[in-house]
């Protein structure tokens, strides 16, 4: 099985979905977005398998989302796109593909919904929450 995550080791949510996935078991291939943004035709993918808009995948803290104006309903998908792609820091994440499916995984525990063993046993995100308990059931 080949899993993907579009990582920005900078990101806690994506830090702790890359330990979800390696502790399920799988290497992923990661992709740092930041220094290797998707092409256009592989975001469009990622959003039509994720069953969201462009817009719905804006990240709005941390990047030019206010001064670019992205607010305004004015912008048309492609447009929108077009303002991922010239900053890509724009496309929020982690966003992970497996061949179970797609997810933007926020909160990181989504990505356990697309891994083809999601018992990882008991896990803990780096600022202490439980979110798999030591039976491999999710907590909250």
């Amino acid at each position: 099985m080949t899993v993907t995550i579009y990582h920005n080791p900078a990101c806690g949510t994506s830090r702790n979905t890359l330990a979800m996935i390696r502790q399920s078991g799988e290497e992923p291939e990661v992709i740092e977005y930041l220094k290797t943004p998707p092409s256009r035709e592989r975001l469009v993918e990622l959003i039509a398998a994720m069953r969201m808009a462009p817009r719905d995948l804006l990240r709005e803290k941390g990047t030019p989302y206010a001064e670019l104006g992205l607010a305004d309903p004015k912008w048309s998908d492609d447009e929108i796109l077009d303002f991922m792609l010239a900053h890509p820091i724009l496309i929020n994440r982690p966003i992970v593909a497996s061949p179970l499916g797609v997810v933007l995984a926020r909160p990181s525990e989504k990505v356990l919904d697309i891994l083809a063993n999601p018992e990882i046993g008991a896990f803990a995100k780096e600022d202490g929450e439980v979110v798999v308990d030591a039976g491999s059931k999710r907590v909250g």
